[in-house]
């Protein structure tokens, strides 16, 4: 039986362990931007630690979510880059994009890509490091407690509430990440 290594990562950061058996090498993969330009991950992550964002227009989560990362480019500048791989979509990214004023990388063709890393659900967020080791993968988070009140959170409530942790979580992992490689 072949063990999924995204499984075997996740396993190894929710026990606190790690060690150079437990990396797990990103899939690489070419795409083409809304701009029209081929993107290779083996390329992007030589110059910067990248976060990779699979998402779509109508999940709330990567709504709540984006502004963070957005922020974290604007904090973080050229030391990261930040590829939003758009996937299961029936809008407009590019559109949903530039009206937020977004500075990402927009993918808008992303379904083999996000099937190569088990991605099913959005929003999903890996950051790759320079050697194209996934350091952080959202999906390692321990699940957050449920809001409280007697009804039952929307997903937009639930959403909002959750991105600030998973932003914080990030930031934290690109910290690791950067200190790393500037060494």
């Amino acid at each position: 039986m072949r063990l999924n290594p995204l499984i075997i990562l996740i396993a190894f950061v929710m026990a606190g362990t790690t060690s150079a058996a437990s990396e797990v090498v990103a899939p690489d993969w070419s795409l083409q931007s809304a701009q029209g330009k081929t993107v290779r991950l083996s390329e992007e992550v030589q110059k910067q630690p990248t976060i990779v964002l699979f998402w779509a227009t109508w999940c709330p989560y990567c709504k709540a979510l984006m502004p963070h990362l957005q922020s974290m480019r604007l904090e973080y500048g050229e030391r990261i880059k930040i590829l939003a791989v758009n996937f299961r979509e029936n809008g407009d990214p590019v559109g949903f994009i530039r009206k937020a004023g977004f500075d990402f990388t927009v993918l808008p063709e992303g379904d083999e890509v996000a099937a190569a890393y088990d991605v099913y659900t959005t929003p999903g967020v890996v950051i790759v490091d320079r050697h194209r080791v996934i350091r952080f993968d959202l999906r390692s988070l321990p699940p957050q407690q449920p809001l409280s009140g007697d009804e039952p959170a929307n997903h937009s409530r639930k959403a909002a509430y959750r991105a600030p942790y998973w932003a914080a979580e990030i930031r934290k992992s690109l910290d690791a990440v950067l200190s790393d490689s500037s060494q």
